[in-house]
């Protein structure tokens, strides 16, 4: 039997090295053939970023999904846009750091972007400050106006989330990067509720908020 603990020993461990993120939504540069030794590569993992050949989706700007599947016990992410057509520079913070704890499916369903770059192509970047080091996915998309609606996949696992604040993270974007409105707590129409809640008369988007989520099941709040 010992040999066979420490096969299964060995198989955990490399599951665990091997287990980075993976980008569900939007698209990601590299759909279902990600390759996780490149994640580590800024600023898109395995993907190329090249706008003249990328295949673009469609994503909001008044708010849509973005969703994600974590490997690891825990991480911060931080959820990023740039009109630059090689995803090398200008990157735009849409979202408020967010620490997972918990293995498994995360989607933030109204995200948004300035309203200005409707009509514009570029990237949604996702970078993930993990136990392993930085990680990179990216999207190419095409922002148009609106808000979307929330999609059936925008689920989540039994995991928890909160704001936080990550130097790391921070030090990705541009200097003169400013960050886009987030979305309410609560809202009407065919936006879906954030999954994360507002600090006591803080604004969502404060770095300096803490809001706790807890998620049961695979079924939004």
């Amino acid at each position: 039997m010992a040999p066979l603990r420490s096969l299964f020993a060995a198989a955990a461990l490399f599951l665990s090295a091997h287990a980075h993120f993976e980008l569900l939504q939007p698209t990601a540069l590299e759909g279902a053939q990600m390759n996780e030794d490149l994640e580590a590569n800024a600023p898109c993992g395995g993907g190329v970023a090249d706008l003249s050949t990328n295949t673009a989706t469609d994503f909001h700007v008044d708010g849509d999904a973005v969703s994600l599947v974590l490997g690891h016990a825990q991480a911060n992410w931080l959820v990023r846009a740039t009109l630059d057509s090689h995803a090398a520079t200008n990157w735009t913070q849409l979202f408020p750091i967010v620490q997972q704890s918990g293995q498994g499916k995360f989607c933030e369903p109204a995200v948004t972007a300035p309203k200005e770059w409707a009509g514009k192509k570029g990237f949604i970047g996702i970078a993930c400050a993990a136990p392993d080091g930085m990680l990179y996915q990216c999207a190419a998309v095409n922002f148009v106006s609106g808000a979307n609606t929330t999609p059936a996949s925008c689920t989540n696992a039994s995991v928890s989330a909160s704001f936080v604040d990550d130097a790391s993270l921070t030090a990705l974007l541009s200097s003169s990067t400013t960050t886009s409105p987030s979305p309410s707590a609560s809202t009407s129409g065919s936006a879906a509720p954030s999954l994360l809640v507002r600090g006591s008369g803080l604004p969502i988007g404060s770095l300096a908020v803490t809001a706790v989520m807890l998620v049961a099941g695979a079924a939004l709040l």
